[in-house]
């Protein structure tokens, strides 16, 4: 359920009619989360609500893109909501692992809150596990998306043109039989239900993944986030004049939350 920021328990929020809402697959080095704290953070957008849901394991924090010690110090919680109407963009950034068994509820409760809002489409930026990858997923780029038939009809043209890579179904029974060809995607969260969800209720998604291992995730977020600027073009793309070639750290704003990404440093006192 959506909660505006200013209307208490009213669950009425703003009408998102015709709007792009961006969300991330809780994933593989939470790389979607990553992507969509850059995205937030350059955009510098307003959190415009919260979505309360008791399908995410409950948190409470400082606000993750303070610019001064004034707005430092005002909370955030595990699912929050930010608008920027000129460019008809809505954002709901996810911070905390789903609850067991809780998948579908959400799923079920989120596209109920898109159809109600009005939102024209939504993009989900997910990861998958490289090393579970199959012969055909390893050649090329480690970029990968997905779009459901009703949004195919609108941008699939605009994907050929990228020369975009369309996400490959694998073999339901590898090395028994290569016919039977499934949508498979480890380490995705809920990527795969909510895709199929949006595929039979008519919902305009589009899916954005990378391949990726667990670690630093840093750079994996810089490159999901270009391939989503892309499509959508969020900002323009700086050129770096030395090598002519576009420099994605310089693109986007990176939070003050990511100096704590690894934890405090060690402390002094232990030498």
């Amino acid at each position: 359920m959506f909660i505006p920021c200013d209307r208490g328990g009213d669950s009425a929020g703003p009408d998102f009619k015709g709007f792009t809402l961006l969300m991330p697959a809780v994933s593989v080095g939470n790389v979607g989360q990553l992507a969509i704290d850059l995205v937030i953070s350059t955009l510098d957008m307003t959190k415009v609500g919260y979505f309360y849901t008791d399908c995410l394991v409950p948190m409470v924090g400082n606000n993750p893109y303070a610019t001064a010690e004034e707005n430092s110090t005002e909370l955030s919680i595990n699912a929050e909501v930010y608008s920027l109407p000129s460019k008809k963009l809505v954002v709901l950034q996810i911070r905390s692992p789903f609850i067991k068994n809780k998948y579908r509820p959400f799923c079920e409760t989120l596209l109920s809150w898109v159809k109600s809002s009005k939102c024209a489409r939504v993009v989900l930026l997910s990861s998958s596990h490289a090393y579970q990858r199959d012969d055909e997923q390893l050649l090329g780029t480690p970029l990968r998306y997905l779009l459901t038939p009703d949004l195919e009809k609108a941008v699939g043209g605009r994907m050929k043109e990228l020369n975009w890579k369309e996400m490959e179904k694998v073999a339901a029974y590898p090395g028994i039989s290569d016919t039977d060809k499934v949508l498979h995607i480890p380490g995705g969260g809920i990527t795969k239900l909510l895709f199929t969800e949006s595929c039979s209720e008519g919902i305009q998604m589009a899916v954005l993944l990378k391949f990726c291992s667990e670690g630093d995730n840093i750079p994996d977020a810089f490159v999901l986030v270009n391939y989503l600027n892309e499509w959508l073009q969020l900002i323009k793309s700086e050129v770096s004049t030395s090598s002519n070639s576009t420099d994605p750290s310089s693109q986007w704003k990176i939070p003050s939350s990511w100096r704590l990404l690894f934890g405090n440093g060690l402390p002094p006192a232990l030498f």
